[in-house]
């Protein structure tokens, strides 16, 4: 049954509203909010700084009021370039913050420099300082000056959230990142530092860089004479790979590859590593190669006037063009209607009425 057109839209406009929405964009923190702010206002700075001081309104600033340097015409032509008008956030938080902003550029600029510092930190209390998180500004895991030694992240780490704890990078673990995971052994430990570097590639466990340091070895190695060698799988008694397919080790490993398309069967890649060779092929210059039926001794193709074409791994007979072609024979156009009714070619055409003929 075909749905009218109008019942067929309604439907289809029904399904698109059951659909499961797109995930929002996660929206910035009030922190990630004033941050942005703030980077944008220090933009501003650098991009004003590029201005002649002397000439006409900066001029009049200098001779009226302050240098253009730290004047309030600066101050707003930098307020003004903050917020894209499409930006209702930013342009939320300049409004209800800007008597702070003019309050720090035109008396306390001197005494608190770092912008982010005296506005998102102390004054609006949205973020934290470096090192530090959560709702009183606490010092992350391993002290605010090198959190989590320096091997990692601190959760809430500038914000105003977070629980201190440490997401360690790789290769290291424990509450401060100061203890190697598996695969990693300790290059340095002091009362300050720890640097973790990553065995070799041998290794599950380790003391050292090389595969004489193994603790433990790794799948697809073995521990031979001192050091964790590699496992040669293919050459194990039962191959790991069909019929069809070579073994081909890897580190660690192995992989199992097609054979030629010409073998049956093989030992490595291509037609020389054939252990037979399939129907139509033949042993040449010691690879697996075609064979031409149509150049042999003994005719492939055996009707009078039949063409040979070989093919990869076989050929084909067919008689040339315009030529007739019987069960015994491909016949010439000229001979063709000298043949007796029984020799003419079978293509489902109706009998011969031959009372016709007569």
């Amino acid at each position: 049954m075909r749905l009218p057109r109008r019942a067929a839209l309604g439907l289809l406009s029904l399904l698109l509203l059951l659909l499961p929405a797109p995930e929002a964009a996660k929206k910035p923190t009030p922190c990630q909010r004033c941050r942005g702010l703030v980077d944008k206002f220090n933009q501003g700075l650098v991009d004003t700084a590029k201005k002649n001081f002397g000439g006409g309104n900066t001029a009049w600033e200098e001779k009226t009021l302050s240098k253009y340097e730290s004047s309030e015409i600066r101050l707003l032509e930098i307020l003004e370039g903050l917020c894209e008008s499409s930006d209702f956030e930013c342009n939320q938080m300049l409004e209800a913050q800007e008597e702070h902003l003019e309050a720090w550029w035109l008396q306390l600029k001197n005494e608190y420099p770092d912008l982010f510092e005296w506005f998102c930190v102390k004054t609006l209390k949205l973020c934290c300082s470096p090192g530090t998180y959560g709702p009183d500004c606490l010092a992350c895991q391993g002290g605010s000056q090198r959190p989590c030694s320096g091997n990692g992240h601190c959760s809430g780490d500038g914000s105003r959230q977070g629980d201190g704890s440490c997401r360690c990078h790789v290769g290291y673990q424990g509450p401060l990142c100061t203890d190697c995971m598996d695969g990693y052994f300790s290059s340095l430990r002091n009362e300050t530092h720890s640097v973790c570097t990553a065995c070799d590639e041998s290794c599950k466990t380790c003391s050292g860089p090389t595969n004489r340091d193994c603790g433990e070895c790794e799948v697809g190695w073995v521990l031979d004479e001192g050091a964790c060698v590699d496992v040669d799988e293919c050459a194990a008694e039962t191959p790991p790979c069909s019929a069809a397919q070579f073994c081909k080790n890897a580190n660690g490993s192995y992989t199992c590859e097609e054979c030629d398309s010409s073998c049956v069967g093989c030992t490595g890649e291509g037609p020389e590593n054939c252990k037979e060779c399939i129907p139509g092929y033949a042993r040449e210059h010691g690879q697996c190669a075609d064979v031409d039926e149509c150049s042999l001794a003994e005719k492939a193709c055996v009707r009078k006037n039949e063409n040979c074409y070989n093919t990869p791994g076989s050929y084909v007979c067919v008689c040339p063009d315009g030529f007739e072609e019987t069960e015994d024979a491909c016949v010439p156009p000229a001979e063709a209607g000298e043949l007796s009714p029984h020799e003419l070619p079978q293509h489902g055409l109706p009998p011969l009425d031959l009372r016709a003929c007569r």
